[in-house]
């Protein structure tokens, strides 16, 4: 598969204070890289560095090639061209990512009328597509409705489910099944699969979940403290990691998941 994605030794200063270090990674058509690590680790920031997405106290080096060019170079205008349409990305906070004095339906015709050249019938259409392949009932009444009276698992799959119709050649998202429940979770992350497979797209995927990233990643990087220390497939990171931190991160899972079984065979019981 060609690379669409290719970082190399990005890092990441504030004051002096080093973020990231020296992260090197590559995302390639039709798969997904999943970064795994909790909160703090320098995940977010590693992307969000390559985006353009940090003010100017902080100090970013190193080589981010997307499309032949290199994203750290690019001026804030280029990458606010690239972004929405080449790249997408699906953020932790559904909240900040909505006007709370325009409508739903509003907001994602908006969307539309910048980066297609669907006609308003095809936006409509589109948009109440979107909310169904998103599990969201009654769509109608939701492009009618103002973010503040929809939950914030509703604006995180509505916002999936746009960052996903514009079939961008990397999709990124960071935590973006945080506030939705289990169930649905679930049915998301098929759709992730889904246009993974489809539409050949890359796709990074930042969690601190290694069960949400066992369902989509192809290969996984384990970042702690503003470092990558581990990376390798799902099977290397459960049964062959060297990294202390992420043998740690493998035995809560396991924990977890031993506990969760015990629970629901007592109460089968």
């Amino acid at each position: 598969m060609s690379v669409v994605l290719d970082l190399k030794n990005v890092s990441v200063k504030l004051d002096d204070k080093v973020i990231v270090e020296n992260s090197s990674f590559t995302v390639r058509k039709g798969e997904c890289l999943g970064i795994l690590g909790e909160s703090g680790s320098g995940k977010s920031m590693t992307v969000k560095a390559v985006l353009g997405l940090l003010d100017k106290n902080f100090e970013t080096s190193g080589v981010a090639i997307f499309n032949g060019e290199n994203l750290l170079n690019k001026s804030k205008e280029s990458l606010r061209n690239i972004r929405g349409k080449d790249i997408t990305m699906v953020l932790q906070n559904p909240m900040t990512c909505f006007d709370p004095l325009y409508r739903i339906g509003n907001q994602m015709a908006e969307t539309f009328k910048t980066h297609t050249n669907w006609s308003n019938e095809e936006i409509y259409k589109n948009s109440l597509d979107i909310l169904n392949r998103m599990k969201i009932r009654d769509g109608e009444e939701v492009l009618k409705k103002y973010p503040h009276q929809i939950s914030g698992g509703m604006l995180q799959r509505i916002m999936i489910g746009i960052a996903m119709a514009m079939k961008p050649k990397l999709l990124i998202a960071d935590e973006p099944t945080t506030a939705i429940d289990a169930i649905t979770q679930y049915e998301i992350m098929q759709e992730f699969q889904k246009i993974k497979e489809e539409h050949e797209t890359a796709m990074i995927f930042i969690t601190h979940d290694l069960g949400a990233v066992s369902l989509i990643a192809d290969d996984i990087v384990v970042m702690n403290n503003g470092k990558i220390v581990e990376r390798g497939d799902f099977n290397h990171i459960i049964h062959n990691s060297k990294d202390s931190y992420t043998r740690l991160l493998v035995e809560k899972r396991i924990s977890v998941m031993k506990k969760y079984r015990e629970v629901v065979y007592r109460e089968e019981v």
